[in-house]
């Protein structure tokens, strides 16, 4: 058995943010006018070290592009939370928004901002399970 040193506790996991950057997200030839390249990186400083945000091939929801997918922390997942799929982020001001929910503790914690609903849909479970899986 292993012993914790006194007065040290395991971190928390954080949520987790997943940008589709596959076929059509990310595509300025699909979405005119957005700088895709960017977005990233923007979320990134938004959230000032809030959440991990990775890249992903296409999540197969290409209507819905660019997707972003943001999976609950540990302790938002206990109280309820589960991932909130977002389509059509294609501005700063969603991009803003999401990262003020996640630092305010994201799915299962904190309410997100009302705009955020109309960016919100829901995935097929095949889809839903190719990336929780």
């Amino acid at each position: 058995m292993i012993n914790k040193p006194a007065g040290r506790t395991a971190p928390a996991t954080p949520c987790r943010v997943t940008v589709c950057r596959g076929c059509c997200c990310g595509d300025a030839a699909k979405i005119p006018g957005v700088d895709h390249a960017g977005q990233i990186p923007r979320l990134r400083a938004a959230l000032d070290g809030a959440a991990p945000v990775r890249a992903s091939e296409c999540l197969d929801v290409c209507d819905q592009a660019n997707v972003v997918v943001v999976q609950p922390s540990a302790a938002g997942r206990a109280a309820g939370g589960r991932p909130v799929w977002l389509g059509l982020v294609n501005d700063d001001e969603a991009l803003a928004d999401i990262a003020a929910w996640i630092r305010a503790g994201g799915p299962g914690l904190a309410e997100p901002p009302g705009v955020l609903d109309l960016y919100a849909f829901t995935v097929s479970r095949r889809v839903r399970e190719g990336l929780e899986g």
